[in-house]
């Protein structure tokens, strides 16, 4: 790694990233059920290992909204099959730590640059299924009482619950909102999520109002959680595969989304795999000392941005300043109402809404706005993961309906005579009768089992010829259905004693047809061409009249 010089950039980028991160932390710590230590623990950990050894240099890692609802329902999970927190721990741990192992092997096997092919909509429904989540889970503490663990139960619950409000809980929490929203109307130079806390925490201190907070956080450098790896019931294995990969998965989307808003904001091209390493790293470190995990948080990378920071010490600087908060400022913190951090929180799933994409439902595919729409659904009242699974299938057979019906509507069959006059300065040359002896197939797009069917219903409505001529200039691309429909396909034409010449073929098609001997097994060298002008050619050599 190459030297780094520290600018003043990275100083006040840090600091500043670093002051705007505290009361995140704690907040993400309190919902997350592990406590606002664990929340600055994971601020801490992965914010400086990330920063250290990723690949985004201005990219501020910790607990994010996504990660924490991940979290969170990983506890109820593991608490609801031990019975109690503290058996809980050994798996939880085992989760957070495996979680940032998966996140390096994805970066070593290269997976970060794949990324990139999850469509907009399941990305959409998803992140604003997040957003809803952290809303309807912050509910109950604005009411002042404890939240129920799943979305499903705040839905059930909330009737009860408005008529037992803690009234100054839900006055700090709408203050809190407001300052949040207002406060950078006055001046944008201190962050306004922090003059919330402290000033409303203040006032509940001077008050002396009976509101929950967020209780005691231990003093010092956490000590190492290995101890918990030692005492996993050997039946929660599966159990922590399965959400270590939903963590890391997560995470990862999570990070590189944010790496790519880092990219248009500083001009400059982030390294995905190495950023899924430095992630891995510092999440399983984070894990080891009891941190939540966390990925690339976009706020607090374009607070570090706009404040100066551009290389990766500015992340190490925040890092620092909140280890410096949690040696000498843990005690203050365990007065902070739990309604402030409610507060704030509520502003952070606002934030997360995808507005861009609700604005645009009316402007955008019908089917793309039921991607969303479901994703978001399931997001919020089943599981994240299956969400993202049923979005992905949902736009994967999409995309093949698509193209089978670009292939369908842009290939067509005509008579060279047809042909002759509808392309401009095209001259066959050919004597009529040889003409009605011939038609032309283009084909248009990729084959593929998405439009291997259409392909076959294109061929089976060719005329009775002596040949047909496929043009496959604009074929980029073959599978092993599209193999199996074009062979089936000339086998059904040269039933019918018609000929096959292939002509424009691509390396990608041409290659694959050799491989499994369809030339020139099927169709000979002879009757390959480079173009249609050299087909013709051909015909008008080798076909009498």
């Amino acid at each position: 790694m190459k030297a780094m010089k520290f600018t003043k950039g990275d100083f006040f980028g840090g600091l500043t990233a670093g002051i705007v991160a505290l009361p995140l932390a704690l907040a993400f710590g309190v919902q997350s059920g592990l406590g606002a230590a664990a929340g600055l623990y994971g601020a801490i950990f992965l914010g400086f290992f990330a920063s250290l050894l990723g690949g985004t240099p201005s990219q501020i890692s910790g607990p994010t909204g996504p990660m924490t609802v991940i979290t969170t329902a990983t506890i109820v999970l593991f608490v609801s099959k031990v019975g109690d927190m503290g058996t809980a721990m050994g798996a939880i741990i085992a989760c957070f730590v495996l979680a940032g192992i998966f996140q390096v092997l994805m970066g070593v096997f290269k997976i970060g640059s794949l990324i990139k092919f999850i469509p907009y909509p399941v990305i959409s429904g998803f992140m604003s299924g997040i957003g809803v989540i952290i809303i309807l889970l912050q509910l109950f503490p604005a009411l002042g009482q404890s939240s129920p663990k799943t979305t499903i139960d705040v839905v059930k619950e909330i009737a009860p619950a408005l008529q037992n409000i803690n009234v100054w809980a839900l006055i700090y929490t709408t203050l809190t909102i407001l300052i949040i929203y207002l406060f950078p109307r006055i001046t944008k130079t201190v962050p306004s999520t922090l003059v919330a806390l402290l000033a409303i925490t203040l006032l509940s201190v001077l008050l002396n109002n009976d509101v929950p907070v967020i209780g005691e956080i231990p003093y010092g450098f956490p000590p190492l959680q290995i101890g918990n790896l030692l005492s996993i019931d050997t039946g929660l294995y599966i159990d922590i595969v399965e959400v270590a990969a939903t963590l890391a998965a997560l995470g990862a989307i999570d990070s590189l989304l944010t790496s790519v808003v880092s990219d248009n904001v500083t001009k400059t091209k982030h390294d995905s795999n190495k950023e899924l390493i430095g992630q891995g790293i510092g999440n399983s470190i984070s894990g080891m000392f009891g941190g939540l995990p966390g990925a690339g948080a976009t706020m607090r990378t374009l607070v570090n941005i706009r404040s100066g920071g551009r290389n990766r010490l500015s992340g190490v600087m925040h890092a620092l300043v909140l280890l410096v908060i949690l040696l000498g400022l843990g005690t203050y913190a365990a007065l902070i109402p739990s309604s402030v951090l409610a507060g704030i929180l509520i502003t952070v799933g606002i934030g997360i809404l995808d507005y861009k994409g609700f604005r645009h439902v009316a402007k955008v595919p019908k089917a793309d706005v039921a991607i969303m729409i479901i994703v978001l659904l399931v997001t919020v009242f089943l599981d994240l993961l299956v969400a993202v699974g049923i979005g992905m299938v949902m736009a994967s057979f999409l995309f093949m309906k698509n193209m089978s019906d670009v292939v369908h509507e842009k290939s067509g069959t005509t008579s060279l005579e047809s042909l002759e006059n509808l392309e401009t300065g095209l001259t066959l040359g050919l004597p009529d009768a040889i003409m009605k002896k011939v038609f032309v197939k283009q084909f248009e797009g990729p084959l593929f089992f998405g439009s291997a069917t259409s392909f076959q219903k294109l061929v089976s409505a060719i005329p009775d010829v002596k040949y047909v001529i496929f043009r496959m200039e604009n074929v980029p691309f073959i599978d092993q259905s599209g193999l199996y429909a074009l062979e089936d396909s000339i086998l059904a034409l040269e039933q019918r004693n018609i000929d096959v010449l292939l002509c424009g073929l691509q390396n990608q098609p041409r290659g694959r047809l050799e491989r499994i001997q369809l030339i020139p097994g099927l169709v000979s060298e002879d009757n390959i061409f480079a173009d249609l002008p050299e087909a013709v050619k051909w015909l008008s050599d080798n076909v009498k009249l």
